[in-house]
């Protein structure tokens, strides 16, 4: 059977655990064709960012016309976006209204897990101003949540405010407790819904933001509905985390598991 289309517009990571290396073979995994556009070149590895190269909008404009112009897209996913011009872009293009709207996941990457900063304040801007209320959901964590509200709050009130503004919210994190962490979902206009899962204690989590986005984005792009893919996106990260907890790659937080059996006759 043909498999569905999901596109993922994001940076690269040269250390293969983020990024677009984590979308595509997310996509992979879960039975989807991983197209990609390339917003940004970054020098990265276990240890942090080490420099950025952001691609000039045409090009990006360029990469996105070239999927969309061949390829039956089902689905769609954003990581870093490095300028508040490609959040427009994406946002008229992609979103809800926009020429050619499919299910739209924003993972909204703001700042490394090193504390490099991926996106400034005209990006946060941008992102409430047009990007946000034309995806379907939004997958941001405590700190993205912060960024983009302009204060903290409890993860269920800022989960609520942020679909305010217009989209679903998968936020993810929360301290383990017992074993489990809690996501928060929220819908325009309803109450919150916690989302236990499982908590996989581990030190190679470099990617799970981008691992989970794309796992949302790949069952969306399936069929799932939302609430369905989101519970299922967490499932399948849980399980990646557990796969490579023991591994030891890099001097940092290592990568988060992406690789997957071949079949019997190559191996």
């Amino acid at each position: 059977m043909t498999p569905r289309v999901a596109v993922s517009i994001a940076g690269t990571d040269s250390g293969g655990a983020a990024g677009l290396a984590a979308d595509l073979t997310t996509f992979a995994s879960l039975g989807v064709h991983g197209a990609c556009v390339v917003t940004a070149v970054t020098a990265q590895d276990t240890l942090g960012v080490r420099s950025v190269h952001r691609v000039p909008v045409p090009e990006v404009g360029a990469q996105l016309d070239a999927v969309r112009g061949d390829l039956p897209v089902a689905a769609a996913k954003t990581g870093m976006l490095g300028g508040a011009a490609v959040v427009d872009l994406v946002a008229g293009r992609l979103g809800r209204g926009g020429d050619q709207p499919v299910p739209l996941v924003v993972d909204p990457v703001l700042v490394a897990t090193s504390g490099a900063e991926l996106g400034d304040r005209a990006v946060i801007a941008a992102y409430r101003r047009v990007l946000l209320p034309v995806a379907t959901v939004i997958t941001p964590n405590a700190d993205e949540a912060e960024a983009l509200l302009g204060r903290s709050l409890p993860a269920r009130d800022a989960a609520a405010a942020l679909a305010d503004l217009g989209c679903m919210v998968l936020l993810t994190g929360g301290d383990p407790d017992g074993g489990e962490c809690t996501d928060w979902w929220a819908v325009p206009g309803q109450v919150p819904v916690a989302l236990p899962h499982e908590a996989v204690v581990t030190e190679n989590d470099h990617g799970t933001g981008c691992t989970h986005s794309a796992a949302l984005a790949a069952l969306l792009a399936r069929g799932e509905a939302p609430l369905e893919a989101a519970t299922l996106a967490a499932r399948f990260t849980a399980d990646r985390l557990r796969a490579g907890r023991d591994w030891d790659l890099g001097r940092g937080r290592g990568p988060v598991a992406h690789t997957h059996s071949a079949p019997e006759e190559t191996r």
